[in-house]
């Protein structure tokens, strides 16, 4: 019974951890996505502002 505790114990402690890194994951991907959406859009302002100044 002592072992199955321990085991349990072991298991769930792993589910924890692999439950908190793929948290940090998921909020790497959001945080960088939203900070390539925003600079696209920054370099889109630029280049129009760019081909702005070509044909005047």
């Amino acid at each position: 019974m002592n072992n199955l505790i321990l085991f349990v114990n072991s298991f769930l402690s792993y589910i924890v951890l692999m439950i908190v890194i793929a948290i940090v994951a998921a909020l790497g991907f959001f945080a960088g996505s939203i900070w390539r959406k925003s600079k696209n859009a920054k370099d889109a302002e630029l280049l129009k502002e760019v081909e702005t100044a070509e044909t005047e």
